[in-house]
């Protein structure tokens, strides 16, 4: 049995306050991408995991498919299975392959064996592997608040537009981008998307990551920059980085015009 787990967009990215607990109050907009990964199960002697594509690091403790597995084997009597994933969603990116990949695991198997676990508790279980694996449970677009892990749908519809995510050489340390962020209240609620239109985005949604990864790594605001030059109605970095996307009514032809070869790109 396969699926395909899918990537994520951040559309605006506000870290609100900091938490007693050393974590951050963040508002954010989850959006589900057409880019993914396939992830294969079938019963199995013993478990295991096993991928292809870019090369995944660590043990398998570590591992988030893996660790999806046991949470459920502790609980159910399933058999145990061979999981394959081909990995094509890059690491470092802020574009949640690993939870979406660890939550996918979750959902197929609740099919494969007929678990009848429903959503919520699905959701339940995948807040136990990361903040954002919650919100590949359901997989769409979501107003997140918390620490990436209290959600609200919301309205937002981009089927009409063309996304484009670019990704360089480049990982950005998630807890060095927190360290040089200042909390603050947004100027917009990014709740009230549905009400603004999307040429009004460029002015008005903002990753708060940007000013400070931006700094460090200028390489990607530049590819930032260009996506603009391109004609993006809207371009943004994902998450903490390194990935940036842009939206477009149509995408240009002469991408590497603006886009160096060297790099990840998903059109």
């Amino acid at each position: 049995m396969i699926s395909f787990p899918n990537a994520k967009i951040n559309i605006g990215l506000n870290v609100v306050s900091k938490r007693d607990d050393g974590y951050h109050n963040l508002e954010t907009i989850f959006y589900p991408v057409k880019l993914a990964d396939a992830l294969e199960l079938v019963e199995a002697e013993n478990p295991s995991f096993s991928s292809t594509g870019i090369e995944i690091d660590g043990n398998l403790e570590n591992n988030l498919v893996f660790k999806a597995y046991q949470i459920l084997e502790n609980d159910f009597e399933i058999p145990s299975v061979k999981l394959h994933l081909h990995k094509v969603i890059p690491f470092g990116a802020g574009l949640g392959g690993g939870s979406s990949d660890a939550a996918f695991t979750l959902k197929l198997l609740n099919e494969y064996f007929k678990l009848k676990i429903t959503s919520e508790k699905l959701k339940k279980y995948a807040a136990q592997i990361g903040a954002d694996c919650s919100f590949f449970i359901e997989n769409k677009p979501t107003f997140a608040t918390g620490i990436g892990n209290q959600f609200q749908p919301v309205n937002l519809n981009l089927s009409e537009y063309e996304i484009l995510i670019v990704k360089p050489n480049i990982s950005v340390n998630t807890s060095d981008a927190y360290r040089n962020i200042t909390p603050s209240k947004p100027k917009f609620n990014l709740i009230n998307i549905e009400n603004l239109p999307i040429e009004k985005w460029k002015d008005t949604i903002v990753n708060d990551f940007e000013k400070s990864v931006f700094k460090k790594y200028p390489d990607i605001k530049k590819l930032k920059q260009n996506l603009y030059k391109m004609g993006a109605l809207y371009a943004s970095m994902s998450g903490s980085g390194s990935a940036v996307f842009g939206v477009f009514h149509h995408l240009p032809q002469d991408l590497d015009k603006f886009i160096p070869k060297n790099i990840f790109v998903y059109r």
